[in-house]
């Protein structure tokens, strides 16, 4: 159970945190805390940290996840995450963590990510942007979805909030035409069977964008692990699961 009070909290660090116009009026309602849509917000560098430890996506440096892709085709992917030590002041003036993300087919690179995550001091993990290159034949073919908060009206959103709760919805990034996922936390007490092991008392987020309207995914977050499976319900049919974890300590 939430508590209205913890609620209540995370709403005011997160309102000292950004400048939100919908965060006046009520205070009870952790919703209109959270960026949406097109929704200009204004950082305060001084309330972020690379130092991540929401429960359910924690990011330690050396924190690695390697999880198995399956795609409609059923062809077999190997995506692999690493928190690095390193970290990047994005164009908004926050300082981020850098995530690694590997994508790997037949052993040939597939995709190759820098992702850009920062912790507002509620608990709020924020996306900050992705530097992102898809290869075919050992060269880079695209480098569509790469944005960074701060240039050219990209603005960030939230990766996960810090109190999950049914029903509240977010954006998750935001850059025009390019980027412009948004998440729901859809139950906060699921369970998941992964190669990695069971989890239970998961946290369920449904995900959408208008960039692609007929996709629907469905994710996982486990307790002290993060991403744990990921569903595409709609507009395709893959899978992502959990294969080993490593928290970095």
């Amino acid at each position: 159970m939430i508590r209205p009070g913890a609620i209540a909290s995370a709403i005011g660090g997160l309102c000292a945190a950004f400048a939100i116009t919908a965060c006046g009026g009520d205070e009870g309602s952790s919703e209109t805390s959270l960026p949406r849509g097109s929704e200009q917000v204004s950082p305060d560098p001084a309330e972020f940290t690379t130092q991540i430890d929401n429960p359910y996506w924690p990011m330690a440096p050396g924190s690695r996840w390697v999880y198995r892709e399956t795609d409609a085709e059923g062809a077999k992917l190997r995506v692999e995450v690493t928190v690095t030590p390193r970290t990047k002041k994005i164009a908004n003036g926050i300082e981020a963590r850098v995530v690694h993300d590997l994508v790997t087919e037949g052993g040939q690179k597939a995709e190759d990510t820098f992702d850009w995550y920062a912790q507002d001091s509620a608990g709020n993990v924020w996306y900050m942007g992705e530097d992102t290159k898809e290869y075919e034949n050992g060269k880079v073919s695209s480098t569509a979805g790469s944005w960074e908060a701060g240039v050219d009206g990209a603005q960030p959103g939230i990766a996960l909030p810090a109190e999950p709760k049914p029903g509240l919805a977010y954006r998750q990034e935001y850059y025009a035409g390019e980027a412009e996922d948004n998440g729901e936390i859809v139950s906060i007490d699921e369970q998941a069977e992964v190669p990695a092991g069971h989890y239970a008392h998961v946290v369920m987020t449904k995900d959408t964008t208008p960039v692609e309207p007929k996709v629907l995914e469905f994710k996982f977050y486990a307790r002290g692990v993060g991403p744990v499976l990921e569903l595409t319900a709609s507009g395709g049919s893959d899978r992502d699961e959990l294969v080993s974890f490593h928290d970095g300590k």
